[in-house]
C-alpha cells in the first residue's frame, strides 16, 4: 500500500466514519484511498462548510470530526471554521494536501505555508514528511484534538509523500483510554470550606460542564445543597432550565436579571468555565468576587478571575468529591435567596407570546419552537441577534440540547451543523436557526444536506440586516450604519436546491410547519421575516425592566 492508504487505515482505527471536504489534485491519492474504505467521503460545496460540519460533529460526539482540503485556496478556506472549533473546544482534525516537497523551498503554484497558517488556530499542526511517521502523526492528531480541553489539530500530506510505497503489514497505533487525574484532596477540602462559609453560593456552568458529561454531578450538587446554577451560552443544558435552581443564562452583553444573582452571590463556583466565551470583567468587574475554579486546566491569569481555590482534575470527579466533602459537613446557606431572580427570569421569558396578526419577533418565534421541539431535540444557533435571544429565551433541558458558537462566534455554522447533527443521529429532531446573513454565508450546503439525506429544519430569521451589529451600534451611537443587506427570494432559492421551503403567514402556520417537518425528519427551510426595529424596542424594554426591577 501507499502512504495515503496507510493514513486511511489509521483513520479507520480512530473510529472515523465520515470525512467532509472538497477534492483537489494534490489530495488525489487520499481520495482514492478513501473510496474502498469503510469511511464515507462527503463532498461539500465549500471547505468552510466541511470544517463546520466536522466542528459540530466533534461537539456532539466528543470524537474528532474530520475535514479535508487541498493545498492553497482549499486550505485557506478551512481557517475560519477550524479556528471556531479550536475556540469552542470542539475536537476536529483537518487534513490538507500540499505540493511536492521538491518545490516547497521556492515560490510555486498555490503553495502557501499551511502549517504555519493553521498553527495559531489549532492545538497542533504538523506535516507527514516521511512514510516512517504516518501512524504517529495520525494518532497524535486525534489524541491532542480529543484530550481536555479539546480543539483542532491539522495534518498536512504532500502529494509526492502520499504516493510512496509502505509495507502492507504496518498497523495503526491503537487508541487507548487515558484516565484523567483525580482531584487533589486538599484543594477539594479548601473549596468545600469556602462553600460551608458562604451564605449565597452560586454555580456558574460553562462549556466544560456540558462537554465533559459532568452535568449529572453538577445537578446532584445543586439539588442536594440548594445551590442555584446560571449557565454561559455554551453551558446551556448542563442543568435543566425547568429545574427550580436554574437561573437560565448569563452573558448577553448587557445587564440582565440573571446578572443580579451573580452580583448578590458571595461565592461563585465556576465549573468548566471558558474565558474565551465570556470575559470575567463582565460579571466580576471589581475582581473582588470569591471564586472556586473547577476545570481540567488551571485558571487563566486575569485580574477579574483570581480564584481562591483551583480544583484542577476531571470535572465530574471534582464535583463528586466536593459533594462528598459537603455531605460530611454541610454549610448553612440562605435558603431560596435566588428564588426572586428565578421567578423574574421565568416570568419575562414567558412574556413574548406571538399574537395572531402581529409581526414575528425573535423571542416570539422561539416560544413557538420550544413548544414544538421535543425536550431532547437539538437547536443549533448561528451567530447574530437571534443568538442572544436563543441564549436567553430558549429553555434547554438536556446537555447538548442547544449548541451555540460563542468562542470564535463565527457566522455560517448552523446550516453545516444541521448536516452533522442529522448524520450523527438521524432520529433526533434538529432545528438550525440562523439569520439571513449567516444563512447566505453557507447556503450552498443545502445541496450537500439534500444529497446526504439530512433531515432538519433551517429556520431563517430574516431581517435584511446584519442585525446584531446594527443593534450594538444603536446602543453605542443611537443609530446604525452599513448593516442593511438585501436577499433573494429565500423560499424559491431553497426550492431550487430541491428543498421544501415555506414562508409562514403567522404563528399558527409557523407551528404547523415546524411540527410537520420535525415529525417527518424533513429537510425544510422556513423563511420567517422579523423586524429589526421591533427587536431593538424589545431589548430596550428589557434593559429598562432590569434597571427598574426592585
Amino acid at each position: 500500500m501507499n502512504v495515503a492508504e496507510l493514513l486511511v487505515r489509521c483513520l479507520e482505527s480512530e473510529g472515523v466514519t465520515h470525512v467532509f471536504g472538497v477534492p483537489g489534485e494534490e489530495n488525489e491519492d487520499l481520495l482514492f484511498a478513501l473510496e474502498p474504505s469503510s469511511i464515507q467521503f462527503v463532498p461539500t460545496r465549500h471547505e468552510q462548510g466541511a470544517a463546520f460540519i466536522a466542528d459540530v460533529w466533534g461537539r456532539l460526539t466528543g470524537r474528532a470530526g474530520v475535514c479535508l482540503a487541498t493545498l492553497g485556496p482549499g486550505a485557506t478556506n478551512l481557517v475560519t471554521a477550524v479556528a471556531d472549533a479550536n475556540l469552542d473546544k470542539a475536537p476536529l482534525v483537518a487534513l490538507t494536501a500540499q505540493g511536492g516537497l521538491d518545490r516547497l523551498h521556492h515560490e510555486s503554484h498555490q503553495a502557501v505555508d499551511v502549517i504555519g497558517m493553521l498553527r495559531p488556530v489549532t492545538k497542533w499542526s504538523a506535516a507527514i514528511t516521511s512514510p516512517a511517521i504516518v501512524e504517529e502523526v495520525v494518532r497524535k492528531a486525534f489524541k491532542v484534538a480529543e484530550r481536555e480541553k479539546p480543539g483542532a489539530t491539522h495534518v498536512e500530506l504532500s502529494e509526492d509523500v502520499a504516493g510512496l510505497d509502505v509495507d502492507d503489514a504496518r498497523e495503526p497505533i491503537p487508541r487507548r483510554t487515558v484516565r484523567r487525574p483525580a482531584p487533589d484532596p486538599r484543594a477539594v477540602e479548601e473549596a468545600a470550606d469556602l462553600l460551608r462559609r458562604a451564605r449565597r453560593p452560586l454555580l456558574l456552568a460553562g462549556n466544560g460542564a456540558v462537554r465533559t458529561r459532568a452535568s449529572a454531578a453538577l445537578r446532584h450538587l445543586a439539588e442536594r445543597f440548594d445551590v442555584p446554577v446560571v449557565s454561559t451560552f455554551m453551558g446551556k443544558g448542563a442543568v435543566p432550565d425547568d429545574s427550580p435552581r436554574s437561573l437560565l443564562t448569563i452573558g448577553l452583553g448587557f445587564r440582565d436579571f440573571a446578572a443580579r444573582a451573580v452580583d448578590d452571590a458571595d461565592l461563585v463556583v465556576a465549573v468548566g468555565y471558558d474565558i474565551a466565551e465570556y470575559a470575567p470583567e463582565d460579571w466580576n468587574p471589581a475582581g473582588d468576587k470569591p471564586i472556586v475554579h473547577v476545570d481540567f486546566e488551571p485558571a487563566e491569569v486575569y485580574v477579574q478571575y483570581a480564584p481562591r481555590v483551583e480544583v484542577v482534575a476531571d470535572v465530574c470527579a471534582s464535583l463528586q468529591a466536593l459533594t462528598a466533602a459537603l455531605e460530611e459537613a454541610p454549610g448553612r446557606y440562605e435558603h431560596g435567596w435566588y428564588v426572586p431572580v428565578r421567578d423574574r427570569v421565568v416570568e419575562d421569558v414567558a412574556g413574548y407570546a406571538l399574537e395572531p396578526g402581529a409581526p414575528f419577533t425573535i423571542p416570539g418565534v422561539l416560544g413557538v419552537l420550544r413548544r414544538v421541539l421535543p425536550r431532547d431535540g437539538l437547536l443549533i444557533s448561528d451567530v447574530g441577534t437571534h443568538k442572544m435571544w436563543i441564549a436567553r429565551n430558549f429553555p434547554t433541558y438536556v446537555p447538548g440540547g442547544c449548541l451555540i458558537s460563542n468562542g470564535l462566534a463565527s457566522m455560517g455554522i448552523a446550516l453545516p451543523g444541521g448536516i452533522a447533527a442529522s448524520l450523527v443521529d438521524p432520529d433526533r429532531p434538529v432545528v438550525a436557526a440562523m439569520g439571513d446573513g449567516g444563512f447566505l454565508m453557507n447556503s450552498q450546503e443545502l445541496e450537500t444536506a439534500r444529497r446526504v439525506g439530512a433531515g432538519f429544519v433551517c429556520l431563517v430569521l430574516r431581517d435584511d440586516d446584519y442585525g446584531l451589529i446594527g443593534w450594538k451600534q444603536e446602543r453605542s451611537r443611537g443609530r446604525s450604519v452599513s448593516t442593511r443587506i438585501g436577499n433573494p427570494d429565500l423560499v424559491e432559492y431553497a426550492r431550487s436546491f430541491g428543498v421544501a421551503a415555506y414562508r409562514p403567514e403567522g404563528p399558527a402556520e409557523l407551528e404547523a410547519r415546524l411540527r410537520a417537518a420535525l415529525e417527518a425528519r424533513e429537510l425544510c427551510l422556513l423563511d420567517v421575516p422579523v423586524d429589526t426595529a421591533v427587536n431593538s424596542e424589545l431589548v430596550a424594554k428589557l434593559e429598562q425592566h432590569w434597571s427598574n426591577d426592585p
